[in-house]
């Protein structure tokens, strides 16, 4: 199959001149997308799937480990980088490498653009009114952590109510504790439904006039269920409660529009929708990031320092202190231009024909346990799966696929112990796509499992 793959057309973010990753000649400065459109044409008309399509343009994918081809499946917690984030990254460090807002030199004012223009790019992508109301982050935790320490600590008082669910990671749950030890705010926690599903009805139920904050994920990175966040927002807004979303497993897969949600806040990580790592984002309305107090003091944050008292930039900078992630930012936007070119509709509706696929083929598993809703016309699923089967631990099944058959997935809790706890287990396996994948990497999967729970019952 990877002979096939091979021999079709790629997406053409990249200018046919340039060299590969491995390649030690200098990266050019234009970054090309001139052949794109005949690429999608194939992807209309049926012939070719996005996933065959789009793979040429991720080199890792092409390689074998422990002596099989690579099938990666573990795109839940992190994304693969497409080649034009490996250039734009490059070029980046090899042709104007500088600080940002701080220069006024070439390489500053360029590096400040092109870190700016990123930024602009988050705020287009997930239809922000402002630029300034995308605050650059390490990751999403930190973005949670933010609101927590800035928002939180300045707004929740004793007995205010922050509801939440069972099925959160534990980045949006511990925060929040901490919070609540310092505030005297309560947490509750939304349980599931009869569809192993964080129950819609009793989370309405639970916001009172004592709600302050709702927070909830968009898709579980569990369950693979989606949540209705726009009904949720309304709820929320009723009660004059403000909603923060963790997008993480959304953002990358679908399209969000931040304006249609009405969120108050919401988070996403660069490295699961196929950018670098050590960056990620808040998006805030402006007349909560302008109440908000600073995170951290430092550099770039100040309006004014003077020894006894200083005065804060204006959101974003008030929240970025210190030399910010530049690369990263930057090959962030590369990547948000290369889902773009693709279409997040696209990706999303070629995502449920794979979460579809790969349901039906687990399903055909012995003694095989998923977690989360059942795919229907009413249900979408999103494209991944945690699963147990019977007397197997999860670790030893990712252990093995790794090891004999080349199979990425991954194993544990997902950092969400207070949901498997819910399910009666300690861990569990998960098989997550992105639109990179394909058919053929699900039969791969399956045919492995199979011989992998095969191997291990031979011992009872």
């Amino acid at each position: 199959m990877e002979g096939v793959i091979v021999k079709l057309p790629s997406f053409p973010f990249l200018n046919p001149s340039i060299s590969s990753p491995s390649s030690s000649s200098s990266l050019p400065l234009r970054l090309g997308f001139r052949r794109f459109s005949a690429s999608l044409s194939a992807v209309k008309e049926g012939s070719v799937s996005l996933g065959h399509l789009t793979r040429p343009d991720f080199p890792i994918l092409h390689q074998e480990v422990n002596g099989s081809k690579l099938v990666y499946l573990d795109n839940a917690a992190t994304s693969q980088k497409p080649t034009a984030v490996l250039n734009a990254l490059h070029h980046y460090y090899e042709a104007y490498n500088s600080n940002v807002h701080r220069g006024i030199h070439y390489l500053s004012a360029k590096a400040t653009d092109e870190y700016e223009l990123a930024r602009k790019k988050v705020a287009t992508f997930i239809n922000a009114s402002d630029s300034a109301e995308i605050v650059f982050t390490r990751n999403a935790t930190e973005a949670i952590n933010l609101v927590a320490y800035t928002w939180g600590l300045s707004n929740l008082k004793p007995g205010d109510e922050i509801v939440t669910t069972i099925a959160e990671h534990h980045s949006a749950i511990v925060p929040w504790q901490i919070v609540a030890q310092k505030t005297g705010a309560v947490l509750k926690f939304v349980s599931l439904d009869e569809n192993e599903v964080p129950d819609a009805k009793q989370l309405k139920e639970m916001i009172s006039s004592r709600t302050e904050l709702v927070v909830v994920h968009h898709v579980s990175n569990v369950l693979a269920s989606v949540l209705p966040i726009e009904d949720i927002v309304i709820w929320a807004h009723e009660a004059g409660a403000k909603v923060l979303v963790d997008a993480c497993q959304s953002v990358p897969h679908m399209v969000v529009d931040v304006q249609r949600l009405d969120a108050d806040f919401l988070v996403a990580s660069s490295h699961k929708m196929c950018g670098p790592t050590g960056i990620g984002f808040l998006f805030g309305k402006s007349n909560l990031l302008s109440a908000m107090p600073p995170f951290l003091g430092g550099g770039e944050m100040i309006a004014d320092v003077f020894l006894d008292h200083s005065t804060y930039a204006e959101p974003p900078s008030r929240f970025e202190a210190g030399t910010p992630a530049i690369g990263e930012a930057i090959g962030l936007g590369a990547a948000i231009d290369y889902l773009s070119q693709i279409g997040m509709q696209k990706i999303h509706d070629y995502e449920i024909e794979l979460a579809n696929y790969l349901y039906e083929k687990l399903c055909s598993v012995p003694n095989i346990r998923i977690y989360g809703p059942k795919p229907s016309d009413k249900v979408q699923r999103a494209a991944l799966c945690s699963f147990n089967v019977e007397n197997i631990h999860p670790t030893d099944l990712a252990t093995f696929l790794d090891q004999q058959h080349g199979v990425a997935i991954r194993s544990g809790h997902h950092c969400a112990q207070p949901l498997h706890r819910h399910l009666g287990v300690n861990a569990s396996a998960r098989a997550s796509l992105h639109f990179y994948n394909t058919e053929e990497d699900v039969d791969d999967f399956i045919q492995s499992l199979n011989d992998t729970v095969s191997f291990f019952n031979s011992f009872k």
